[in-house]
């Protein structure tokens, strides 16, 4: 039965989408299927960012805090102009190359980001944590032209064969750590007049269950749709809390502690962040502590993390010694809160609620809410369909809808997805039904009132702490240690992360290979939160399906147990 939340938000959702407001929508045809799209959004990031950056309301306002360095909107926007005219003058960036970048978060990182996109490019964003075979490996997938490194990253490439030019900057004062990109001209100005919705805009990278990660690449109207749709939610939510005299009384203002890089860190906290007008404070690494401080310094109203980084917060014995009444959201993303860390974050943050999000890259985020009371009524639930874009099915395996509670395939279809994954036509085809619904490889029902509850995962991944690890890619990285003749890779609760990768092996007659020698090899191949937490070396074969199959099924449940155990 519906809430008076869900009859606020059907209610306010009407209004800022009813015809002649900022949210009215109008069908568009994507992949031969006719769906909504904002007949008033901006045609792409680049306009969308030379609009609300120069908004006489927001261009004086502070936009990014990063250590000491403070920079309002204006001050971003034309730093970002300099850099678009340096790739271009510089390097000879064109129309649609692929500019990888390879770095921490910073203010940097945002103006790499941002005048690659102002100078008509498509900012392809490398996994910070990856080793450096593994980024080579992504820069050559996407045929990167440019590769934007800070030094730590760079460091990463030495040996490695990347044909592209790489360009290290440094973080800090922009013009300084940004030189070899930097230079004041009119490019950005220019290229408003050539980039349009339907250019490439973005490619991030995504470990499904195939091994190798993939390229999923957008246009600039999927990623302003993504982003658009937050907006047009917060635009919602805003008005309700402000109907019930709960709304924020500061600047609204969000703490990055996810990385850019994650379509989470992207879209729903620093894209949306332009048109709130919202003030975006750094965190160079996550500590519970420092991330206490920030909140009650900076007077944050909005933050979002993995699961487990509102949780830290909610239980850190200093807790009571900071100010958080002003932030009003503690959202999560990229995997499910267990339903216990609900109550127990409502009850450390009472001026605030936990909020949980389900999106994927292939979505842009874009995906389902549960939101405030509705998710300490539900806290199983990812929530509903995010309005007023997503159009969710629950599918069998033919793409025929399933009735209301019956567990099937989780698939979204919105203007906001993907367009494909790059050079990899038949991953693409797979992804999609004839009707344009993207298959989440999420098992999952909708009940009554239109929540949807994740049940199981027919992709053959790890999320730990957020972090997509494909067992798959584990597992080659495993054989391709000579010793190893079979292995098996799969997740394992864990409190902190909610589920880590383990792994079983067997080596070859004769060969000798302990635990700690292949973890020492692994790290070397693949980055640090793909290694194996626990890692079995087995005495005999593993045992096999009639399909001659390694049974992962029966080894997760033979050497898991030896973890519950111990």
């Amino acid at each position: 039965m519906p809430t008076e939340l869900d009859k606020d938000i059907q209610r306010f959702t009407a209004a800022v989408t009813a015809p002649g407001q900022m949210f009215e929508t109008v069908p568009t045809t994507r992949r031969g299927v006719e769906m909504p799209s904002f007949k008033n959004a901006p045609p792409s990031l680049a306009h969308y960012f030379a609009h609300f950056c120069n908004d006489p309301e927001k261009k004086d306002a502070v936009f990014l805090v990063d250590g000491d360095l403070r920079m309002t909107f204006g001050e971003v926007y034309a730093a970002a102009t300099c850099v678009a005219h340096g790739l271009v003058t510089k390097h000879g960036l064109q129309k649609g190359d692929r500019v990888g970048i390879a770095a921490r978060n910073s203010v940097n990182w945002i103006l790499a980001y941002m005048g690659t996109l102002m100078a008509g490019g498509c900012a392809t964003l490398l996994n910070g944590w990856w080793t450096g075979e593994e980024m080579a490996y992504g820069i050559d997938l996407c045929e990167c032209s440019l590769v934007l490194a800070d030094p730590q990253r760079a460091k990463r490439f030495e040996g490695q064969d990347i044909k592209s030019k790489v360009v290290v900057f440094d973080h800090g004062v922009p013009s300084e750590g940004l030189a070899e990109i930097w230079e004041p001209g009119d490019t950005a100005m220019k290229m408003l007049g050539e980039i349009g919705p339907q250019d490439l805009a973005t490619i991030l990278y995504t470990s499904g269950s195939t091994g190798n990660p993939k390229g999923a690449y957008s246009d600039h109207l999927g990623v302003v749709s993504g982003t658009m749709n937050y907006v047009a939610q917060t635009a919602m939510i805003l008005q309700i809390l402000t109907a019930r005299g709960e709304a924020p009384t500061v600047q609204p203002s969000a703490l990055v502690a996810v990385p850019l890089f994650h379509v989470t860190g992207e879209v729903p906290l620093f894209l949306q962040s332009f048109a709130l007008g919202r003030k975006l404070v750094l965190m160079p690494k996550w500590d519970a502590r420092e991330a206490l401080r920030l909140l009650d310094e900076e007077k944050i109203t909005y933050f979002v993390g993995v699961p487990l980084m509102s949780y830290e917060m909610a239980t850190h014995p200093e807790r009571d010694q900071f100010d958080l009444s002003q932030c009003k959201s503690f959202a999560a993303g990229g995997a499910p809160r267990p339903p216990e860390h609900v109550t127990k974050i409502k009850e450390a943050f009472p001026d605030g609620f936990p909020l949980l999000g389900y999106g994927l890259t292939e979505t842009n985020a874009v995906g389902c809410g549960n939101l405030n009371e509705n998710y300490i009524n539900k806290p199983g639930s990812t929530g509903m369909p995010s309005r007023p874009l997503v159009d969710m099915a629950i599918l069998d395996d033919d793409g025929n809808k399933l009735a209301q509670g019956e567990v099937g395939e989780v698939c979204i279809r919105s203007v906001a997805n993907f367009l494909g994954y790059w050079k990899n036509e038949e991953a693409t085809a797979a992804a999609y039904t004839d009707d344009a619904y993207f298959r989440t490889g999420d098992l999952g029902y909708l009940d009554e009132d239109e929540y949807l509850f994740i049940v199981d995962r027919k992709k053959d991944i790890i999320i730990r702490g957020g972090e997509n690890i494909s067992c798959i890619e584990v597992e080659e990285a495993i054989y391709a240690h000579p010793a190893v003749a079979e292995c098996s890779v799969f997740g394992v609760p864990d409190e902190r992360l909610g589920e880590i990768p383990a792994a079983v092996y067997f080596t070859h007659e004769g060969k000798d290979l302990s635990p700690e020698e292949l973890t020492e090899f692994l790290r070397e191949h693949i980055a640090a939160f793909k290694v194996p937490a626990h890692l079995w070396r087995a005495s005999d074969h593993l045992p096999r399906l009639g399909t001659q199959k390694v049974d992962k099924r029966s080894v997760k449940a033979t050497y898991a147990e030896s973890i519950k155990a111990a």
